[in-house]
């Protein structure tokens, strides 16, 4: 597949105008304030992993509304002190998979921490965490027009808010060294990472690949590709719902909550990535506030930089992390 998007000059100057909500970080806040009045109760039990070097357990915590969310920790078998943490948040259709699957930054030397994305993981990696808020309103299959008619209501309000409780849940713990947490994610997991980095303010690093979720706008009219397409599917039959989705996409925009941001970051893109359109990850890199730099990989598509850029992230995270 050929660059379909921008040339990449281009691309290092695109900053959209996007809407921003004008009680953005009051929904925020309000929203934060609610769930933290349901106790974290987070527990941590051993779990099997058949890893002679790595140590699993099986996380529970409250998220959004109270509700029950699931997780991995993997720690180094062999470790002295709190550990610097590292918060993996998960692309789309995706869960936890199983307690061996994702071990990448704890055989780094890190707590690795594996939130389960509720009401997803059957889609490439089984998931255990249901989405018991799911509005009962009409939806195009998939996620990502669940309650869209109201933010209040919509899906992305609940992961996120868990993705911000996943950041709590491991600072519990009495072997993570809390003032060294850092997110990553890629595709929706990328953009989940960038919304947690706009709603808690003391992370580490921020390393966000290929980010979903990001210039709603642009992404939703440029590629018939899913997930986005579910917007363009839902609106073709919707017709007179437009502005009411995409006023509810807004206050979920990684590109609008990057803005808030206050943790160095590390992106990727792929020049070639017709799921996460270049344009849509440049608009949030080129808003994000705080210092932040990218790798661009002209001939990948979503994969990215693949492998080589996992060397480019843990070469990063070893310098924000020390």
């Amino acid at each position: 597949m050929p660059q379909f998007d921008m040339p990449l000059e281009r691309l290092r100057e695109y900053r959209p105008e996007l809407a921003v909500p004008g009680d953005l970080a009051d929904f925020w806040s309000a929203t934060l304030a609610e769930t933290r009045e349901h106790d974290l109760a987070a527990t941590f039990e051993p779990a099997g992993n058949g890893l002679a070097l790595i140590e699993t357990f099986d996380v529970r915590f409250a998220g959004f509304g109270g509700h029950e969310i699931r997780g991995w920790l993997h720690l180094p078998a062999h470790r002295t002190g709190p550990l610097p943490a590292v918060v993996e948040y998960l692309g789309y259709g995706g869960g936890r998979g199983l307690a061996h699957e994702r071990t990448l930054y704890a055989q780094a030397g890190y707590a690795h921490f594996v939130m389960d994305t509720r009401g997803q993981g059957s889609g490439w990696s089984a998931g255990d965490t249901p989405d018991p808020d799911a509005a009962g309103l009409p939806q195009q299959p998939g996620m990502m027009t669940r309650g869209v008619l109201d933010p209040r209501e919509y899906y992305y309000r609940r992961v996120f808010t868990d993705a911000v409780r996943a950041v709590e849940a491991v600072r519990s713990h009495p072997e993570v060294d809390a003032r060294r947490v850092a997110v990553t994610g890629g595709s929706q997991g990328g953009g989940i990472s960038l919304a947690v980095a706009g709603l808690v303010d003391d992370l580490a690093g921020v390393a966000t690949d290929v980010p979903f979720l990001c210039d709603f706008p642009r992404a939703t009219t440029l590629v018939d590709t899913d997930p986005y397409s579910e917007i363009a599917r839902y609106l073709k039959v919707h017709r007179d719902h437009v502005d009411r989705v995409f006023a509810t996409l807004s206050y979920f925009d990684g590109a609008i909550l990057g803005r808030r941001a206050v943790a160095p970051a590390l992106f990727s893109v792929g020049l070639v990535d017709d799921i996460t359109p270049p344009s849509t990850v440049f608009a949030a890199y080129n808003h994000y506030a705080a210092d932040k730099s990218i790798e661009v990989y002209p001939f990948s598509g979503h994969e990215a930089g693949s492998q080589l850029h996992e060397v480019a992230k843990l070469r990063w995270l070893a310098e924000r992390l020390a």
